[in-house]
């Protein structure tokens, strides 16, 4: 009881919001949502300015009402979970990253770098590339495809299911080989009592029946990098003669979405100056082409480019992402689904209590392949040979990839360290941060408060869920996969 009483109490690190009426925080050190009620918020509000001593914080909750028995129960509960500290106790202030030794879960596959489109923003072979692709191969083999699938086979531990990700350059480019590599990988994988999943990226110019019904055929997800309806599109995603993809792609994915029945068919779009009118885009896409979910991501550039977002862009991107996640909220309340990606991707986190030490699996679970065979963190560096992790044929170099992950591990990333949106945000994408300061471990400090904004906007969304519809969020875990 004499160490009790020598402690000295302050607020631990949270995040303090309202919804529907209530109160709530969320814990970073835990990555947790927790409801207020009245005693614990009147901790919070005593330790508010400063700390405070057992004894006394002890006697203001009982001079308050509540029974020392009740009042010293409280403190010690609020200790345990990390709602307040003691000066005697330092915080972990990030979460162990996974050992080096951590299972894959899923490849990407570059088959092809080429393209048949000259989008004027791509990171791979834009204007902020890093691929160096000069004498390596263009198109992927069926023998390097097939050594990828036993790599990933080999690498997984125990997992019963992995995943692979077509990508390209274009994808269906290389169609031929999609197909051949998808009847090997789910002979491979079922001789092991396994299962494989796939999934790929398309800009959907080359899609046919036969293509459609093959990708329904083996339950292929499909993304579609769309920037929506045809003067947007058109804008950046064209032809190499200048010439706008839209009129090619529009009825392509009008049979995509009517003959694909097995998987969600989503679009992915690219927010560039002049084209951030998020709310046209997602009605455009959604309502009018039929697209089961809509993704928006700012696009990745360094300061210098034509097609960057500025400040104005991102003021106008998230006002759009406001209204939209509104529409999100209102369907949840009256217990429906709704296709802004954005808000359902952090509110399944939410649900799952998310704690990253790394921003995503880049390097972890996840790696992707050249069609050389060379190994990177994640697609967004393949053919770029400072960031190449190994190769099939030699493996994975195991020093390379600590080093990756050491400094990608968000409690190297100093400016991360007082933010309390870490936990899901752990610093943001590592191509973002080589394009912008050169560093893949940097944080990407220009998107840190555009990024606490919007996660406060979500922990809101679930703290009204919580409050006025909890059953959704169980139903919403389910439908994701999350429970």
């Amino acid at each position: 009881m004499t160490v009790m009483l020598s402690q000295r109490y302050r607020r631990g690190e949270l995040h303090e919001f309202e919804a529907a009426e209530n109160g709530f925080i969320y814990l970073v050190s835990a990555g947790a949502i927790f409801a207020l009620d009245e005693v614990t918020k009147s901790v919070l509000d005593l330790l508010e300015h400063g700390e405070m001593d057992h004894a006394d914080l002890v006697g203001a909750l009982v001079a308050a009402g509540n029974e020392r028995e009740d009042a010293e129960g409280l403190v010690r509960e609020l200790r345990l979970v990390g709602v307040i500290h003691s000066k005697e106790i330092t915080p972990a202030r990030a979460p162990a990253g996974p050992p080096m030794d951590y299972p894959l879960q899923a490849l990407v596959l570059n088959v092809t770098n080429q393209c048949n489109l000259a989008c004027t923003y791509c990171y791979e072979f834009g204007s902020d590339k890093i691929a160096t692709p000069q004498g390596k191969p263009k198109y992927m083999t069926l023998e390097t495809a097939k050594a990828s699938i036993d790599f990933l086979l080999e690498s997984s531990g125990n997992r019963e299911a992995v995943h692979v990700t077509f990508f390209g350059g274009e994808t269906l480019m290389n169609f031929k080989l999609l197909r051949e590599v998808v009847d090997y990988a789910n002979l491979q994988a079922s001789g092991q009592g396994r299962k494989i999943t796939f999934s790929l990226t398309t800009n959907g110019t080359l899609l046919t029946d036969e293509i459609i019904d093959f990708l329904s055929d083996n339950a292929i997800g499909v993304t579609v990098s769309m920037d929506g309806p045809a003067e947007l599109q058109d804008k950046r995603r064209v032809y190499k003669n200048g010439k706008g993809s839209y009129a090619v792609i529009e009825p392509r994915l009008r049979a995509l979405i009517a003959r694909h029945k097995t998987r969600a068919i989503t679009a992915r779009v690219t927010l560039t100056d002049g084209v951030t009118d998020v709310i046209r885009i997602y009605r455009h896409l959604k309502d009018d082409i039929g697209f089961h979910e809509v993704g928006f991501a700012p696009v990745t550039a360094s300061d210098n480019q034509d097609y960057s977002l500025g400040d104005t862009g991102m003021e106008t991107v998230l006002d759009g992402f406001h209204a939209l996640s509104e529409e999100w909220l209102e369907y949840a309340l009256r217990g429906q689904m709704h296709g802004f990606t954005n808000v359902s991707e952090t509110i399944g986190e939410l649900i799952s209590g998310t704690n990253k030490s790394h921003p995503c699996g880049a390097g972890l679970g996840l790696l992707g392949v050249s069609p050389s065979g060379d190994l990177s963190p994640c697609h967004r560096f393949t053919d770029a040979d400072t960031h190449t992790l190994g190769n099939l044929e030699t493996g994975l170099d195991q020093g390379k990839r600590e080093d990756f992950l050491s400094r990608g591990h968000v409690g190297a990333k100093y400016e991360c360290q007082t933010c309390w949106a870490r936990p899901l945000c752990a610093g943001g994408c590592h191509h973002e941060a080589f394009v912008r300061y050169g560093d893949t471990g940097h944080a990407n400090l220009h998107y840190c408060d555009w990024i606490r904004t919007w996660t406060d906007t979500c922990l809101k969304i679930y703290g009204t869920i919580a409050a006025r519809n909890p059953g959704f969020l169980e139903h919403f875990a389910k439908r994701k996969g999350l429970s």
